[in-house]
């Protein structure tokens, strides 16, 4: 027996689908293949005397799993009939498709062995599939196609497994509208649910940007395999990408519950989802809490973002204290900044000095604001003499030199009533 390792979409998971081809020498019992209404059962063939005889010793190699002495023994046969070629064609070619590497071989022979309908009826109809299972294998879709239709078209059946292969070989050439007829039959004909089919028309749907009728697949995903970790994010991002935030961090937070996230991107969906949605401090203490554990690396990016989701949260403490790092690894400006006009509004006026300094040094583009800040953080330590260097440097900077003007004779009240000459 050997399986069918036919190429799956990897992007939601899809598990690998497997065919078992058994191996079969002997002339099997005529029983009714076929379900057409006008459906005639022919009547059992034999092989030939000789050839026979030569089957039968094939088949004892084969028993006594002898299995290339088998397949020596078979290729050696000359076969006049018809019948009996084609039956030794059957053989040759079911033995070869179990071994690893020998699909291709194998399919020259079935091939041949189904061409002018010369075997029984239950063989013709067996090959018939065989030879779509092969060509899966194969990655030779189209003729899989073409097998399988003829397959169904002999028998006059259907079968679930057998459309979730149609639907996947749609995929793999890009006829993705065809995929969705046959994974619709699949789905109806399991006994149990099977998620392939499932995620075959999701598949279909998304990449033709179909994203409504790719929600309707994935949230059934969700309530028929409600286990699986994967389809709650798939159907959370899903949400995301059609801007149904609500509808997202419900998803999100019900997979977080239950122990699903466990991705660094899943848990940042859910700290910007609460982000998104005007709930800040939720998403600060998601993200602080996955950072401590080490799943969020202490970069840039993750610290900024933290510190922006406390500075959404008003408590800049701590807003402060993470743009700080963030600064402490890129030096960038604004970084620092932000930390040094949150330390202003919290009134540690001494370190969002040296904050709003480091800003400059980094080569702000935003001065005149950065010069208004050391202004405050100074004179309201009563510092006017270094308040009034600031805004005098600030007056210069158009953007906020109206808003300088108004302070500059404020700081000199003040200094004068406290005799300080400036």
């Amino acid at each position: 027996m050997i399986k069918m390792k036919s190429s799956i979409l990897k992007l939601f998971g899809l598990s690998v689908l497997s065919v078992g081809l058994l191996a079969s020498g002997t002339a099997s019992a005529q029983t009714p293949p076929v379900l057409c209404p006008d459906y005639k059962r022919g009547p059992t063939k034999i092989p030939g005397q000789r050839v026979g005889k030569r089957v039968q010793k094939a088949f004892e190699a084969y028993s006594a799993e002898l299995l290339d002495e088998a397949i020596e023994i078979l290729k050696e046969i000359e076969a006049d009939d018809s019948f009996d070629r084609a039956y030794v064609d059957r053989f040759l070619g079911n033995l070869l498709a179990s071994q690893e590497g020998k699909a291709s071989e194998a399919l020259n022979y079935l091939l041949r062995s189904v061409k002018d309908k010369e075997l029984n009826d239950n063989e013709h109809a067996q090959t018939l599939r065989l030879v779509g299972d092969l060509n899966m294998m194969e990655r030779n879709f189209d003729q899989a196609v073409e097998y399988y239709n003829k397959w169904m078209d002999y028998t006059c059946k259907e079968d679930a497994d057998v459309y979730t292969r149609l639907a996947q070989a749609f995929y793999e050439t890009k006829q993705l509208p065809k995929m969705i007829a046959p994974a619709d039959k699949a789905i109806a004909m399991y006994d149990k649910p099977n998620k392939n089919p499932y995620v075959l028309k999701l598949t279909s749907y998304y990449e033709r940007k179909m994203y409504k009728e790719t929600i309707e697949v994935a949230e059934t995903l969700v309530k028929l395999f409600p286990e699986n970790k994967q389809w709650w994010t798939q159907l959370g991002f899903f949400y995301m990408l059609v801007e149904d935030f609500s509808k997202a961090l419900q998803t999100f937070e019900l997979a977080y519950t239950q122990g699903y996230l466990q991705k660094a991107s899943e848990i940042r969906a859910l700290a910007q989802l609460y982000g998104s949605l005007e709930i800040p401090y939720k998403s600060a203490v998601i993200q602080e809490k996955y950072l401590k554990s080490g799943l969020l690396e202490a970069d840039e990016d993750t610290l900024s973002r933290l510190a922006n989701a406390w500075h959404r949260a008003k408590d800049y403490i701590k807003a402060a204290d993470y743009y700080g790092q963030a600064a402490a690894i890129s030096n960038d400006a604004e970084h620092y900044r932000k930390q040094g006009t949150l330390l202003l509004s919290a009134e540690k006026y001494k370190e969002a000095i040296v904050a709003l300094k480091k800003s400059l040094d980094a080569g702000s583009d935003k001065e005149g604001s950065i010069q208004m800040a050391l202004m405050e953080a100074n004179f309201y330590q009563g510092k006017f003499k270094e308040a009034y260097v600031h805004i005098k440097e600030a007056i210069k900077d158009k953007s906020v030199a109206r808003n300088a003007k108004a302070w500059e004779p404020y700081i000199k009240e003040k200094a004068k009533n406290r005799g300080i000459t400036i």
